[in-house]
């Protein structure tokens, strides 16, 4: 019974694991002056002064971070950037 309670634990952690690779978040980053999209839960210390999220796209991120008003507003050519278009 205890194995079957073990991997039950562990399948339902690694499930869960998998699901957030698929997520993003806003984070304000105080030395650079930005706001960028990332695919890790931020750790809020040092220079990273707000994280918001989880979104299940990046498109869901970029428009929540089209409103946060920390966040300046992007240029096209950091969107190009961003995207790794040319």
């Amino acid at each position: 019974m205890k194995g079957l309670v073990v991997a039950a634990v562990l399948l339902l952690a690694s499930g869960t694991v998998s699901f957030a690779d698929e997520l993003f978040w806003v984070v304000g980053n105080r030395a650079t002056g930005k706001c960028t999209i990332v695919t890790s839960n931020p750790v809020i210390i040092g220079d990273i002064w707000f994280g918001d999220g989880p979104y299940k796209s990046k498109t869901d991120a970029k428009l929540a971070r089209s409103t946060i008003r920390a966040c300046p507003a992007v240029t096209p050519d950091e969107e190009k950037e961003e995207d790794g278009t040319d």
